[in-house]
């Protein structure tokens, strides 16, 4: 099979497109024919190496969505649709930049859709995350506000449709302008550009401040959004987008607001249940909701979709066609 191998951590330029032997699934595991990748900031923080786990030389890719192929353990049927996520995947063992993927049956749900691949090669990690983070990392209520730092992001513009579909004011940041239709688009109600001070703007749409708030930017601006968020709000830090993850010297009492909450969301496969993957997919296929989708992208183009996350010029969920 083809698959993109990386030997060692570097840039772009180290994702090589080669043959390999398709793997062969043990009992537990389970041979899946991918179809579509979806393209992620962890597998761009592998391949250059300050990824906290993973190995060398790797497969890499996080996810990935195709047609069992074969699952010896007899967990899912030959032909199925499935998604496969996380749990060590293009990390500890070889992911999803490649035509065949063998993955544990644990990290894999199974689905229907007549979506086309490369819709559904968007959806996994990106719905994981985005429900995982309004679900646990906020324990957000219909109606609520809610204020999405780094709205263009695909994981913003996921969490956006989800907001609008509960009936949430959705406020969603940008530091570009002409980002205004893309997050009207997803369901942002209000647009705020971002210049590193948003909170101001924010209080002037929500007097008080909002219910919540998802950090997707990073610790650099986290501050300010703190700032954004109600007495008895919460802020859940989803993502980095700046690649800044920590706060140095941190002081609790002068970082948080009075009785604003602060917490974090990273998931996995099990964090998606089966049922709400497929009643997501259900909804964009009659057009109650929207998946994100920026471009796609053939084995040999990894190196630029890489180019293109690192430089912020995605504008929605990158997907790679392996065939």
């Amino acid at each position: 099979m083809r698959a993109v191998v990386v030997d060692g951590p570097g840039g772009p330029e180290n994702l090589r497109v080669r043959d390999v032997p398709i793997p062969v699934p043990q009992r537990g595991w389970v041979l899946i024919r991918i179809e579509a990748f979806g393209l992620n900031r962890s597998e761009l923080h592998f391949r250059s190496g300050v990824a906290s786990s993973g190995s060398f030389p790797r497969i890499p890719g996080i996810e990935a969505v195709g047609t069992v192929e074969l699952a010896p353990g007899g967990e899912f049927a030959e032909g199925s649709q499935v998604a496969a996520m996380m749990g060590g995947m293009g990390r500890d063992f070889d992911g999803g930049y490649a035509e065949y993927v063998s993955v544990p049956a644990a990290n894999v749900i199974a689905f229907s859709s007549p979506l086309g691949w490369d819709v559904l090669g968007a959806v996994p990690e990106m719905l994981q995350t985005a429900a995982g983070s309004l679900r646990v990392g906020l324990e957000a209520v219909d109606g609520q506000s809610l204020l999405i730092r780094g709205g263009t992001s695909s994981v913003g513009l996921a969490i956006a449709t989800l907001g609008s579909m509960r009936g949430m004011t959705v406020i969603s940041t940008t530091r570009n302008p002409g980002s205004r239709a893309l997050l009207e688009r997803a369901g942002a109600r209000h647009v705020v550009i971002d210049d590193g001070h948003v909170a101001e703007r924010v209080r002037e749409i929500v007097p008080g401040g909002v219910d919540s708030a998802i950090e997707l930017v990073g610790v650099n601006v986290m501050r300010d959004t703190l700032q954004a968020v109600r007495a008895g709000g919460t802020v859940c830090f989803t993502g980095m987008l700046s690649d800044h993850w920590t706060i140095p010297e941190f002081y609790p009492m002068d970082w948080l607001p009075n009785g604003v909450r602060l917490t974090a969301y990273s998931g996995g496969a099990t964090d998606l249940a089966a049922g709400d993957l497929q009643d997501f997919l259900d909804a964009v296929a009659v057009g109650r909701a929207r998946v994100p989708l920026g471009r796609t992208y053939r084995l040999e183009e990894i190196a630029e979709a890489h180019r293109s996350m690192e430089k912020g010029l995605a504008g929605g969920k990158l997907v790679g066609i392996p065939r």
